[in-house]
């Protein structure tokens, strides 16, 4: 089993920064991936970026030059940077780690943070 705790949520004027942060512990795999998805009121999970046990990282197109994924392998934690927010911004973000194994993948999700971008 794996365990996410999320920290950094808040609220934030537009133009703003915020810094998420996600410790991870448990039984967690040498290669695996960490990164941040968000859910907005009535609308679907998605993915805003990830980044790979090896470096490798994917953002998605409405976050790019805006948001920064990094990772801390030695303490198990990922952190999303987030400058530039917008309203459109505002969700529920999770934290996710996937543990590969071969062709197997072991999905688990922290328990959300609130990022609220408003004047």
């Amino acid at each position: 089993q794996v365990q996410l705790v999320e920290s950094g949520g808040g609220l934030v004027q537009p133009g703003g920064s915020l810094r998420l942060s996600c410790a991870a512990s448990g039984n967690i795999f040498p290669i695996n991936t960490m990164g941040w998805y968000r859910q907005a009121p009535g609308k679907q999970r998605e993915l805003v970026a990830t980044e790979h046990s090896v470096g490798s990282t994917f953002y998605a197109d409405s976050v790019k030059g805006r948001f920064t994924i990094s990772r801390d392998n030695a303490k198990n934690t990922v952190y999303l940077q987030m400058n530039s927010l917008e309203r459109e911004d505002t969700a529920v973000y999770y934290c996710n780690l996937v543990n590969w194994n071969v062709n197997v993948r072991y999905p688990y999700w922290g328990q959300g943070t609130q990022v609220s971008v408003s004047s």
